[in-house]
């Protein structure tokens, strides 16, 4: 079994518990057949939970963790209990290289804290960011970083932000130059905070990367699709984030409501069920599922606490594709680039 194509799954981690964890990881086989997998956690309970998946156990490898990390542990508990939780044991198998990556449903905040002391970072990358990806009216989905891992950035930071998410979405999105944006409250130049104006005067000169650099978008341009990779820091990112699921939830429930209201309003729905459910799809968390910190020696995917099996096998597919793609050596090759020009 190649240490290449292994990717450690924390087990134990997620709001909906084994069960479906293990589904997803099965799933997610199906689409990768030549992965294989390190499943962390309860070693008697994850045997057990195998029992449904049969084609699973021969392409499995079960690591005991005695303990799990709790949705309201803080950071600082969860590091103290590394080397005993799923979650610590999942990414410790990367920083030993008995994983290519490691994927977990738990605790985000404990999870960044953990892969950030154990694995490092790469060299010239000053903080992780957390990226995903966001539906739009495109033909592809749009990254969006950072969402949360970092509060307040400076110009450096955007920079080097912007990079690594051009870096993924030529991986994840096949893209050979991403078109790269800030997020900011208005598209002139002038508008916006110091380090949003510094930040793009560096990425309009940074004409040698493999990316375009587009500009500005403002917050209601988020799913139009017109950019590929939207960078800004993460608190603003976290809410935008947060407003953008809140919306799809709210145009879900409002449709839902509208096509109950009235007998003729039942027969519209079923005359047009293809195309509502083309947007459910669409909107689905699941089929988006799998943020990833970026900056790292190692690759780490946070899968979303409440995804389903389908939700759990689209992370794990995520972060195949990146382990495929050797993204940690792009980011780096293309911050190398980057600092080689500008100095």
């Amino acid at each position: 079994m190649s240490n290449s194509s292994r990717i450690a799954v924390d087990a134990m981690g997620g709001d909906k518990g084994l069960a479906v964890m293990l589904a997803g990881v099965a799933r997610a086989r199906r689409r990768f057949p030549d992965m294989q997998f390190i499943l962390v956690g309860d070693e008697t309970a994850i045997r057990d939970g195998l029992l449904s998946h049969p084609n699973l156990t021969a392409h499995s490898e079960i690591v005991h963790a005695p303990e799990v990390v709790g949705s309201s542990d803080k950071p600082g508990q969860a590091l103290r209990r590394a080397k005993t939780t799923s979650m610590g044991i999942a990414i410790d198998m990367v920083k030993q290289g008995r994983a290519a990556a490691a994927v977990s449903s738990g605790n985000t905040g404990a999870l960044m804290a953990m892969a950030k002391l154990s694995l490092r970072m790469i060299p010239g990358i000053d903080r992780p960011a957390l990226a995903a990806l966001l539906p739009t009216l495109g033909n592809n989905d749009v990254v969006v970083l950072d969402l949360g891992a970092n509060t307040e950035c400076d110009a450096r930071n955007l920079v080097q932000f912007a990079v690594m998410g051009a870096a993924y979405a030529r991986t994840t999105l096949d893209l050979a130059s991403p078109r790269v944006a800030l997020l900011n409250i208005g598209s002139e130049d002038q508008k916006g905070t110091d380090e949003i104006r510094d930040a793009a005067r560096d990425l309009k000169a940074a004409t040698h990367l493999p990316m375009t650099f587009s500009g500005f978008v403002e917050g209601d341009q988020l799913s139009h699709g017109d950019v590929d990779v939207i960078v800004c820091d993460g608190f603003s990112g976290n809410i935008a984030l947060k407003t953008a699921e809140g919306t799809a939830r709210f145009v879900a429930d409002l449709l839902k409501r509208a096509f109950r209201s009235s007998i003729r309003s039942k027969i519209g729905f079923l005359i047009s069920r293809p195309a509502t459910e083309l947007l459910r799809h669409h909107l689905d968390p699941n089929n988006h599922n799998g943020a990833v910190f970026l900056g790292l020696n190692g690759l780490v995917v946070k899968s979303h606490g409440g995804a389903n099996e389908v939700g759990v096998a689209t992370a794990i597919a995520a972060a195949a594709k990146m382990v495929r793609d050797d993204l940690t050596r792009r980011i780096a090759e293309d911050l190398g680039n980057f600092e080689a020009k500008a100095a």
